[in-house]
């Protein structure tokens, strides 16, 4: 099974993004926001690379998996 990176990315969001969780999502995600008010979606059960990035991507902030 794959590494699951909803720690670090929420770790991430929180520190460079100044993102907070804002609401439950529909099933297992999350609803996040930024300091600019941009809503970001976050699965608790992030197991890829490419999703941590483009969620990642979507806060406006590099590449980090």
């Amino acid at each position: 099974m794959g590494k699951n990176f909803y720690r670090d990315l929420t770790d991430i969001l929180k520190e460079e993004a100044g993102a907070y969780y804002h609401r439950a999502g529909n099933g297992s995600h999350e609803i996040w926001r930024t300091k600019d008010g941009q809503s970001i979606c976050v699965p608790h059960n992030c197991k890829g690379k490419g999703t941590a990035n483009t969620i990642l991507k979507q806060a406006g902030l590099k590449k980090r998996f």
